[in-house]
């Protein structure tokens, strides 16, 4: 049987008829317009991808903003479609919007009718390309702090006249709503406020756990002049004979007898407790750090009789914008940061870490609620300079590689403790270089953002913003 099918084979391919011929052309005609139209197809798979790609903006900008209409809904689709979409093959055509009523998904669709070439000889005039983009948040509860550097140069500008302090509050308001808009429930996602500068503020309200050691020693006056301290304003009357013999001096201000004179001691005067403002200094003995519980990097709860765990107030003044412990009022939230002013103050990201981490801690002395199960901590920090200046080293200009060292320290605690800490380091210009002592802070090196203008914080929060809501593209 094989045999006979050969030979009718070869007989067929050596066959010159005209029917051979007539046939052959016959069959010739679907064959090239099946390969032909190929081409429409591969033309209407560019224009789905594209579509998809342009599809999957709209969704996410959507999915980021809430409260509008749905005429303002419908129109931010269709701009940021328009931006994304490009190919001419198909006119761009609008989104159909559609917003999900339960679960966590938004779903953004659209469709166009390709024109034809090769195919519209059949009279296939168009290939109907239909595709769409559903958004999902995945966090379903979240606690975030933002630690925000509020030293007085965050004034400075870059090169387009933006300021960086605008910039953060812009990116900031930005990063709010993408965190109410991933909220199911009341309370499922929280955020605390930390402004910092070399000290927090956490308000005049808050005084049960106050050390006011340092306070007492440092602010105050003195009778003796240049005499700033209670230390060194603790100084014995020295009596000073006049060289002619008649009469003297006292060192001490008010006594002009030399028996009184030797008798007497400076006297310091404690600025009153209520003129604090609510500035913190970080915690610890007087002379440094605390070796054996390392309170100005712990997050350890303020113990009465133990000096060093307390908080201890600092000078009334160059204090930064209060701390907003944890919560979900999101107009209160962002009158908070519409609030900062940054002050003439110095760099210590160690205590606004430090505080940052409190605020997601329980325990006095914020005091957050319980965590709930299957909840995501996140600090997010932002600075726009280095370490200068605690409550123990540095000048307030040079960059203190002592403060770097806590600073590593309460990093390595947080992180530790299953805090997700995202660090943004904002130079304008690349004009310091990398931050190494951020860049370690942060949970791993794709959490770590170097800046060098001051519109990059705006990408820097979104994809943040992003990344906690766990806001992504699903299908």
């Amino acid at each position: 049987m094989l045999r006979l099918w050969s030979a009718r084979i070869r007989r067929f391919l050596a066959a010159c008829g005209g029917n051979v011929a007539v046939l052959y052309a016959l069959a010739l005609v679907p064959v090239v317009l099946a390969s032909s139209g190929v081409i429409d197809y591969a033309r209407a798979v560019v224009v789905r991808t594209a579509m998809s790609s342009a599809l999957d903006s709209a969704a996410l900008a959507v999915a980021q903003s809430k409260g509008l209409s749905d005429a303002d809904t419908q129109l931010l689709a269709q701009q940021y479609f328009d931006a994304n979409y490009h190919p001419t093959d198909c006119p761009p055509p609008k989104p159909r919007v559609t917003i999900t009523k339960t679960g966590r998904d938004i779903l953004v669709s659209t469709s166009c009718n390709m024109p034809t070439t090769i195919l519209r000889l059949i009279h296939l005039d168009h290939i109907a390309v239909n595709t769409s983009s559903t958004v999902t948040y995945g966090q379903t509860k979240l606690w975030v702090s933002l630690v925000l550097d509020n030293s007085h140069s965050m004034y400075d500008a870059d090169s387009s006249g933006l300021s960086k302090i605008s910039a953060l509050k812009t990116a900031s308001h930005s990063l709010l709503t993408m965190l109410q808009n991933a909220s199911s429930n009341p309370g499922d996602v929280q955020v605390a406020i930390v402004p910092f500068t070399s000290d927090v503020n956490i308000g005049k309200t808050n005084t049960t756990w106050i050390d006011w050691t340092y306070w007492d020693a440092n602010f105050g006056s003195c009778n003796i002049s240049g005499k700033t301290t209670a230390s060194s304003c603790k100084v014995t009357g020295t009596w000073t004979t006049n060289w002619w013999g008649g009469g003297g001096s006292c060192n001490i201000p008010g006594y002009n007898s030399q028996s009184a004179c030797i008798k007497a001691v400076g006297t310091w005067t404690i600025t009153p407790h209520s003129n604090w403002n609510g500035c913190m200094t970080d915690r610890g003995a007087m002379n440094g750090p605390d070796a054996t519980y390392n309170y100005d990097v712990m997050k350890s709860t303020p113990v009465s009789g133990q000096p060093n765990s307390l908080f201890p107030a600092n000078i009334p003044t160059g204090c930064p914008q209060g701390i907003m412990a944890l919560n979900y009022s999101w107009s209160n939230l962002g009158s908070s940061i519409d609030a900062m002013t940054p002050p003439m103050g110095q760099t210590n990201q160690t205590i606004g870490l430090v505080w940052g981490w409190h605020s997601l801690s329980q325990g006095a002395p914020l005091n957050p609620p319980a965590l709930p199960d299957q909840t995501q901590r996140v600090i997010i920090i932002l600075s726009d300079g280095f370490n200068t200046k605690d409550r123990w080293w540095g000048d307030g200009y040079n960059h203190s590689t002592q403060v770097d060292d806590r600073m590593t320290k309460v990093c390595a605690n947080a992180k530790a403790d299953g805090i997700v800490i995202y660090a943004v380091f904002l130079d304008i210009n690349g004009a310091q270089g990398n931050s190494t002592v951020l860049q370690n802070c942060a949970t791993d090196i794709s959490k770590y953002y170097d800046l060098t203008s001051a519109g990059d914080v705006q990408k820097a929060f979104t994809d943040i913003g992003n990344q906690i809501t766990n806001l992504r593209v699903s299908r």
